[in-house]
């Protein structure tokens, strides 16, 4: 154990993307397992805090503004910011999740013990010099498994994957959603943050022609929305979602049966809730999800070199929406 303490806290800082965040919140659970009595802070980047405000395992929620900051540019900001952290109380430990420069300087403001990942486990190796101690976990390892494992080494907890496995849904659920009938209902992520991870919108009017379910559309930006007109008007059956919260959006993915989606953070969410996914993969691979009966990834022809990811891959258009029809299909008996 960490300390005799009963109560002990412990920070966690792992910023950004959304989809990292919420394959990141399964450790949750292992902490309280281990550490009931442990109070958790998470240091998180401000757009994505609110997914995580309501958790009943987090003591608080810290919105970091790195981006607002490197967009205005504002000193006044950047200046509040340090002058937040510096003031927060000691931890008994802080964990960087993320390994990167930017993670890392945060812990740097925050007052205990940081570990994170040794230089030979990250791709920004100059984070591991912020650190008090680190773990040697190989970045080509299943991305959920090193997560677990930089905060369970951290806090002398002993590695279970079953802990991973049989999981409890990671986030609160909302009531279900009005949009979706008494039917079998089938979310549809047509988004992700490059577009040679986007599953083209012609493949997905077919697919969602092909199923028997109706599939709505979950967009976030402008782009997707119009994205998601175009399928909605080449497929009686798919419907574009409403325009929602993240916390709205981790309820709605988890009233319905199936997900499918490109690799990105809704898509994640069927995982993270215990509801059935089909995640696409193009530039990047299975090492993103952590795979269950329920939870399967369908990886188009391309290598991938996790160390040196090629955004200019746009293999995923090669995967057939038969091939994902098939699944579907299975997942949905």
């Amino acid at each position: 154990m960490l300390m005799n303490s009963a109560k002990i806290r412990i920070a966690i800082v792992r910023l950004s993307a959304l989809g990292d965040i919420v394959n990141t919140a399964v450790v949750l659970q292992i902490i309280h397992k281990h550490y009931p009595d442990a109070s958790v802070d998470w240091y998180v980047e401000e757009a994505f805090a609110p997914i995580l405000e309501a958790h009943p395992l987090l003591h608080e929620v810290i919105p970091v503004p790195i981006k607002r900051i490197k967009k205005t540019k504002s000193f006044k900001l950047l200046r509040e910011t340090i002058r937040n952290l510096r003031s927060r109380e000691a931890y008994d430990q802080i964990i960087d999740a993320q390994g990167l420069i930017k993670s890392a300087i945060v812990t740097s403001f925050i007052k205990g013990s940081v570990h994170g990942f040794d230089r030979n486990s990250i791709r920004e190796k100059f984070a591991s010099s912020f650190y008090d101690s680190t773990s040697e976990i190989p970045y080509e390892m299943n991305v959920i498994k090193r997560n677990v494992l930089v905060i369970t080494e951290a806090l002398h907890i002993p590695y279970d994957e079953n802990d991973i496995l049989l999981k409890e849904p990671l986030f609160p659920l909302r009531e279900r959603p009005s949009v979706l009938k008494d039917e079998k209902n089938i979310a549809c992520v047509i988004g992700a943050s490059w577009p040679s991870k986007c599953y083209p919108k012609e493949h997905f009017a077919e697919l969602c022609s092909a199923l028997s379910s109706p599939c709505h559309l979950i967009w976030g930006s402008e782009a997707e929305r119009l994205d998601a007109q175009w399928i909605a008007e080449h497929s009686s059956n798919a419907r574009i979602a409403p325009k929602m919260s993240l916390i709205e959006l981790v309820s709605f993915i988890a009233h319905c049966d199936l997900t499918i989606g490109n690799d990105t953070g809704p898509t994640h969410m069927a995982w993270a809730m215990n509801t059935p996914s089909i995640t696409l993969f193009g530039p990047t691979n299975e090492r993103m999800i952590f795979p269950t009966p329920l939870n399967i990834g369908i990886k188009s022809p391309s290598d991938v070199n996790i160390l040196k990811i090629n955004r200019a891959d746009f293999s995923i258009r090669e995967i057939e929406p038969d091939s994902i029809l098939q699944k579907a299909k299975e997942l949905l008996v």
